[in-house]
Order: structure tokens, then C-alpha cells, then sequence
């Protein structure tokens, strides 16, 4: 995959999954805008470690809920990298608790909706005008998204579903403009979202019953990630991709 001369902006690109998809993209050649929320110094970690693979990039700090930090990571990009973006890619999202039916408030759903879905949708928005033929957008769905998730994670897997739903819907309509758009689906992978949310014992058991017998990695997503975001996939769009270990599929 060669993504030499490609600029890719990637949200929530601070830790984990979304770490390990803007070292991937890197690699491969291109200049990468690390989106981060929680910490600069995670934001920092990942630019160090794209640089350590002898790449290029930029961090920006931005709430993916709020249109003025959107706007900003625009302005940024186009600053740092001209006015032409070719990868885009949402992984900006969270669980943060599990609640049943019964303890669902409304700020904790506009927590999750907003941070899962808002955000892919607004920041897609803002960065389109700067993307043209050839260019990809890749999601971040999951699982959940398929099968309603673990106990409390209703809002979750709902906002998770509403972005594949999204993704189709847009692939019809980016389409004729020679944009692709397509998400991942990832089961249990082994990263902080799971340390903090999931059970050992849950872990070790959807472990024990996927086919191949453990947990995924963050690298295995970001290789998924940057092949649909690349040439390769040039005729893939509107697809919800599994990476699950054999679990479940679509």
C-alpha cells in the first residue's frame, strides 16, 4: 500500500486503535493530523512514534462534539498540508459507562450519541470540500453495532449502528464524486476501552469461543484500516467491515 504524497486526518488518533492506525498510515507514506482529546501528551506520544517510523505529522487538539474545535482541525490541516485531504478516518468515539434501561439519563445519552455519532458525521462534513476523487473515508463502527453489544452498552451499540447505517447511506451519495466511504467493525480487541469496560472473566470467555482463540490487536485494525483507506480498495465502498476473529458475521 503506497500512500506517498497522501495527507490523512485521523480523530481520536491519540492512543490505542486510533495510535496504531496513524502509525500504519505513516508508514505507508502518508502525512497524518493526529486528532486528540483527553491528553497532549498522548497526542504527543503518537506524533513521536509516527516520527520514530520516519514520517510526518501534525497534532491538534479538538472535541469532535463541537463545530469551533472541528473547524480548527480544518484550518490546522490546511495549514500544515495544503488544501487537499485523502484519507479520513472517524475513530474518535466511546463506551464510557454501562448503564441499564432503568439508569440511562439524558446527559449521558448526548455524552455517547454525540461523541460516537455527531462527531463522524460534522467532522466528515468540514473536511469533504478538501477531498476529491480517489480519496477515502473509513468509520469506526463495531460489533456491537451488529449484535447490540454486552450488557449496558445500548446507547453504544445504537450510535455504533447508526454510523453503518450512515456509511452506506453515503456511499451512495460520495459515490459519483469518486469519494469511497466504508467502516470496521472490530470485536474484542485488546486496548484500554476493554481494560476499563470489560470484565476479565468476559474477556477470556469471548476470547475462548472466537475461532482463533484470543483477543485481536490494535495493529491488526489499523492494517484493515489502511488498505481501505488505499488504492487497493479502489472499488470498496458502503462496506461495514468485520475484524472480529471469526465471533460473528455479517
Amino acid at each position: 500500500m503506497d500512500l506517498k504524497g497522501k495527507v490523512a486526518v485521523v480523530t481520536g488518533g491519540g492512543r490505542d486503535i486510533g495510535r496504531a492506525v496513524c502509525v500504519k498510515l505513516a508508514k505507508e507514506g502518508a502525512k497524518v493530523v493526529v486528532n486528540y482529546f483527553d491528553s497532549e501528551a498522548d497526542g504527543d506520544k503518537t506524533k513521536a512514534a509516527i516520527e520514530a517510523v520516519g514520517g510526518e505529522a501534525i497534532t491538534v487538539y479538538g472535541d469532535v462534539t463541537k463545530q469551533k474545535d472541528i473547524d480548527n482541525m480544518v484550518a490546522k490541516t490546511k495549514e500544515a498540508f495544503g488544501d487537499k485531504v485523502d484519507i479520513l478516518v472517524n475513530v474518535a468515539g466511546g463506551l464510557f459507562a454501562r448503564k441499564t434501561v432503568e439508569e440511562i439519563d439524558e446527559k449521558f445519552y448526548d455524552l455517547v450519541m454525540n461523541v460516537n455519532f455527531k462527531g463522524t458525521v460534522f467532522v466528515t462534513q468540514a473536511f469533504k470540500p478538501l477531498m476529491g476523487k480517489g480519496s477515502s473515508i473509513v468509520n469506526f463502527a463495531s460489533q456491537a453495532g451488529r449484535d447490540g453489544g454486552g450488557a449496558g452498552s445500548s446507547l453504544y451499540a445504537s450510535s455504533k449502528g447508526a454510523i453503518m447505517t450512515l456509511t452506506r447511506s453515503w456511499a451512495k451519495e460520495l459515490g459519483p464524486q469518486g469519494i469511497r466511504i466504508n467502516s470496521v467493525c472490530p470485536g474484542m480487541i485488546a486496548t484500554k476501552f476493554h481494560d476499563d469496560f470489560t470484565k476479565d472473566e468476559i474477556r477470556v470467555k469471548v476470547a475462548a469461543g472466537t475461532p482463533l482463540r484470543r483477543e485481536g490487536k490494535a495493529g491488526e485494525v489499523a492494517d484493515l484500516v489502511a488498505y481501505l483507506a488505499s488504492d487497493e480498495a479502489s472499488f470498496i465502498t458502503g462496506n461495514n467491515v468485520d475484524i472480529n476473529g471469526g465471533l460473528a458475521f455479517s
